[in-house]
Order: C-alpha cells, then structure tokens, then sequence
C-alpha cells in the first residue's frame, strides 16, 4: 500500500509540475485570414461556417477552449492544430499557386462531402462545429465556385 501511494504521490507531482509547461498557442493575427476571405468571397452564412467549424485547426488564429490550460490535453490540441494547419492553411493561402489552391478546395469538398470534416474529436467539444447538410451543401457550392475561377486563371507554362 505504500508503494501504490508513493506512486500516486510523484504522479501527482509531475502532474502538476507539468501544468507550468505548454506548447506555443496558435495565436496569430485575425488579418491573416483575410486574404483568403478576399480571394475566395464566401457569403456570410458561410464566413460564419468557416469561422465556427474550420478556422481553429486550418488558420493561425485559434479560439482555445478552458481546457487548453490543462496538460497534457493542450499538447493533443496543439498537435491537431499543426497536422490542420499543415493540411490546408487559410494564413499563408496568398502564397500558394493557383494549382496548389485548386487542389486544396477539391480536398475540401472531398471531404466535407464525406462529413471527415470538421473532425468528430473538434465537434464533441465544439457542437456549433458539426455541419447540417443545408451547411455542407452551402460549403461545396462556394467551393465548387472557387474551383471554377481557378480554371479560369491563366496557368505558368
């Protein structure tokens, strides 16, 4: 029995050492996604679906839930975070080409369609996340019209 405290004592201790770490936040600057905001003219019922559902794993702008502040939970998050953002990446989407950008809307209606995304791990937290089909459809459309000024951009030879 002392042993089993002992244990539970030191755990208890790394636990809480362990809350004075963390990984960096995903704290950028709101202005970082305008950009792609201006390139792709999403209507307002879908700003906002990008906005509740895709820009905290896909931008440099994260809105952290209270239990970020909790280690080792704030590690998983930061990992989904960079796996996103390495993914598709709405910050630095002006440093793309038009072929690259192409490709990422047709991941995208990919798999939105396929309801893969938003991830089921986001939208048991983040219940304002999960898409209606009124929503996916509304996702696709402006994704499908995105795609077709894409083909219409001259492309480098």
């Amino acid at each position: 029995m002392k042993t089993i405290k002992k244990i539970f004592l030191l755990l208890l201790i790394v636990f809480v050492v362990a809350q004075f770490f963390g990984p960096d936040k995903n704290a950028g600057n709101i202005a970082s996604i305008e950009g792609f905001l201006n390139e792709t003219n999403p209507s307002e019922d879908v700003k906002i679906i990008l906005k509740e559902s895709c820009f905290d794993c896909h931008s440099d702008v994260t809105r952290y839930p209270w239990y970020n502040a909790i280690t080792p939970v704030n590690y998983w998050l930061a990992d989904h975070i960079k796996h996103g953002k390495k993914h598709f990446n709405v910050s630095n989407w002006e440093g793309n080409s038009v072929k690259r950008k192409d490709h990422k809307f047709e991941e995208l209606i990919e798999m939105v369609e396929e309801k893969s995304m938003p991830l089921n791990s986001y939208t048991w937290t983040h219940t304002e996340a999960k898409l209606t089909d009124e929503q996916i459809n509304a996702v696709t459309d402006w994704a499908k019209q995105v795609r077709f000024k894409y083909s219409l951009e001259p492309k480098p030879e």
